[in-house]
C-alpha cells in the first residue's frame, strides 16, 4: 500500500494485526485507517495466511483411500467435513453411493461438527469482542484484550460469561456424540469409502440422544437468545461488514440416497440474483499468493501446488478462489441466504444471528435422522479401487462450502487438491485486483481508536476464519518478504 496524504495533509495510518487471535490458524491483517467524511475508518485492508500448504502435495504418490484419514488432520476443529469430502471424492471416481444407514451416520457425525464448532465460535471466539469482563473475570483468556465503550458490562455481561463456561461443557458433548458413530472425535475413524464402519446399535441410539437433548437444549434457550441480544445492543453491526454481497453454497446433509436433496441446498447468490452452482466454473488466482504462476487461473480438478516465497507483490499463503471470476462469500449466512431461512441482511451481525439459528436448524435435524437409523443394517458398501479415474466431493463444513479434488493413475494418486472455506473468505486479490470477501467487510468499517482496532476484529471474527485448513505447512523461523507500507505507523498485537 502506498503513502499518500489525506486531504487534512495528514499521513494515513496503516494498523498491522498479527497475530489475529481466538480464530484457527495463524492469520494477519493489514489496515489502512484514514478520516473520509468526517469519520476514521479502514480505506484499505489485505489478509494474509501466514503458513504454506502442503496437504495436496503429501497425498501424492499414496493410495487414495490415505486420503479420508489424512485429510482430516488439515484441521481438529473441523476435520470431518474433509473426511466426508475426500471419501464423496472417492466414491465419485468409483461410481457408488453409501447406502442409507451410512449416509445417516454421516450426516449425524458431520452435525456434531457443526454443533460443537458453532457454538465454540459465538461463544469463545466472537462473543469477546463485545463484553467488557473487567471486574468479572480479570484472568486470560478475558486479560488483557480489548475494552471499548459499547462493550457490554453488567449483569448482561455476567450472563454471557457464565453460558461461555457452559458452552465449554456443551461442546465436549458434541464431540462425545461425534464418537458413539464416529469410533472417535475430533478425527473420525468410521469414515470410509462407501460409508461408514460403525455398527448401529439401539443402545448407541440412545446414548447419542441423550447428549442430543442437552445439546439442543442449550442452543434453544443460550445461543439463539444471546446471538439476537447482540443483535439488540449492536445494531450498528447489522450496516457493518457487508463485503462482496455474493454468496456460494456447495450443498450439505444428503436427505436421500442420490444426494439430489439436502438440507442445505447448493447454489449461489451473485449481483442481487439467485443462480445454480456448477463446480467447473470455479477458478483460483495465485497473482498475490505464494505460488508460481503456473498455479493460477485453473479448476481445482487441473490444480497445482507449487510454492514461490520469493514472489513479488505477494503477500498470503491462501489462494484466490473465485467462481466465474467474482468474489463470494461462504458460510452459514450464505447457507440461510440460499435456502430462504435467513434474509435480513449481510453483515457481522447477520453472520453471526445466521449461525446460531443455522446451528439449531442442524440439531434439529440430527433428532428426526436418529428415528431413521436402522439397527444391525449395513453402512457401507465395497468396492475395488479404479487404477484410474477423476473424482470431486463437495459439501458444506461448519465454515462453509468445502471441496476436494482426486485424480488417480495407476492406482495411486497423481492429483489431489482441496479448497477450503477460508481460502475463499479470507482470499487475496486476484488478477482483476479484487478484494477478497473478509478484505472487501473491512473496508469502510469505522475504528475508532487505531490502537485498539476492535471493530476491525468483530469484521474478522464474523467469518470465523481457520487458517489451519487454509494453510497447512510453516518454516520454522521464516519471515515471508513482505514490506509494509512506508505510512506503517504502529503494530497492533490482537490479544
Amino acid at each position: 500500500m502506498k503513502s499518500r496524504l489525506t486531504k487534512g495533509g495528514r499521513m494515513p495510518t496503516t494498523v498491522k494485526i498479527d497475530p489475529i487471535t481466538r480464530i484457527e490458524g495463524h492469520m494477519a491483517v493489514e489496515l489502512t485507517v484514514e478520516t473520509v467524511g468526517g469519520v476514521q475508518q479502514v480505506v484499505d485492508a489485505r489478509c494474509s495466511g501466514t503458513m504454506f500448504r502442503g496437504f495436496e502435495t503429501l497425498l501424492i504418490g499414496r493410495d487414495p483411500r490415505d486420503a479420508t484419514p489424512y485429510t482430516q488432520r488439515i484441521c481438529g476443529v473441523c476435520p470431518i467435513g474433509h473426511g466426508l469430502a475426500s471419501a464423496m471424492a472417492l466414491e465419485d471416481a468409483c461410481g457408488i453411493k453409501p447406502p442409507h444407514n451410512g449416509r445417516i451416520l454421516r450426516n449425524l457425525v458431520l452435525g456434531t461438527d457443526f454443533l460443537h464448532s458453532h457454538i465454540l465460535h459465538f461463544y469463545h471466539l466472537a462473543a469477546l469482542d463485545y463484553i467488557n469482563t473487567t471486574g468479572i473475570l480479570d484472568k486470560p483468556p478475558w486479560s488483557p484484550g480489548y475494552t471499548a465503550a459499547d462493550m457490554i458490562g453488567g449483569s448482561t455481561a455476567r450472563t454471557l460469561v457464565e453460558h461461555y463456561i457452559t458452552a465449554l461443557a456443551i461442546r465436549r458433548k458434541a464431540h462425545q456424540m461425534g464418537a458413539i458413530f464416529g469410533g472417535r472425535m475430533p478425527c473420525a475413524a468410521s469414515f470410509v469409502v462407501g460409508g461408514a464402519t460403525d455398527v448401529v446399535t439401539s443402545d448407541k441410539i440412545s446414548a447419542f440422544r441423550s447428549l442430543l437433548t442437552e445439546v439442543r437444549a442449550f442452543v434453544e434457550s443460550s445461543l439463539v437468545p444471546d446471538a439476537r441480544t447482540l443483535g439488540t445492543l449492536f445494531p450498528t453491526y447489522f450496516q457493518i461488514g457487508a463485503g462482496c454481497g455474493n454468496l456460494l453454497v456447495y450443498g450439505g446433509f444428503d436427505l436421500d440416497s442420490g444426494g439430489s436433496a439436502r438440507l442445505l441446498p447448493s447454489g449461489r447468490y451473485t449481483n442481487g440474483r439467485f443462480h445454480s452452482f456448477d463446480q467447473s466454473d470455479i477458478t483460483e488466482s495465485v497473482k498475490h499468493s505464494w505460488y508460481t504462476d503456473d498455479c493460477g487461473n485453473l479448476n481445482p480438478a487441473s490444480g497445482d501446488t507449487l510454492p514461490d516465497a520469493e514472489k513479488p507483490d505477494a503477500y498470503s499463503w491462501i489462494k484466490s478462489p473465485r467462481y466465474q471470476k467474482i468474489v463470494h462469500e461462504l458460510g452459514p449466512l450464505a447457507r440461510m441466504w440460499i435456502s430462504g431461512q435467513y434474509r435480513r441482511g449481510i453483515s457481522v451481525m447477520d453472520r453471526l444471528i445466521a449461525r446460531a439459528l443455522e446451528t439449531k436448524q442442524v440439531a434439529d435435524a440430527m433428532d428426526v435422522w436418529l428415528n431413521q437409523l436402522v439397527p444391525g443394517e449395513a453402512a457401507c458398501i465395497q468396492k475395488a479401487m479404479p487404477a484410474a479415474a477423476s473424482g470431486v466431493g463437495l459439501t458444506d463444513a461448519p465454515r462453509g462450502a468445502l471441496g476436494h479434488w482426486i485424480r488417480i493413475e495407476d492406482g495411486k494418486i497423481a492429483r489431489y487438491q482441496v479448497i477450503t472455506p477460508t481460502a475463499w473468505n479470507a482470499s487475496p486479490r486476484d488478477d482483476a485486483n479484487q478484494p477478497g470477501p473478509i478484505e472487501q467487510a473491512l473496508i469502510g468499517t469505522p475504528i475508532a481508536d487505531t490502537s485498539q482496532p476492535i471493530e476491525a476484529l468483530r469484521v474478522v471474527h464474523s467469518f470465523d476464519p481457520c487458517l489451519a485448513c487454509s494453510v497447512h505447512l510453516v518454516r520454522p523461523r521464516y519471515s515471508p518478504k513482505h514490506k509494509p507500507a512506508a505510512s506503517l505507523r504502529r503494530h497492533v498485537r490482537c490479544r
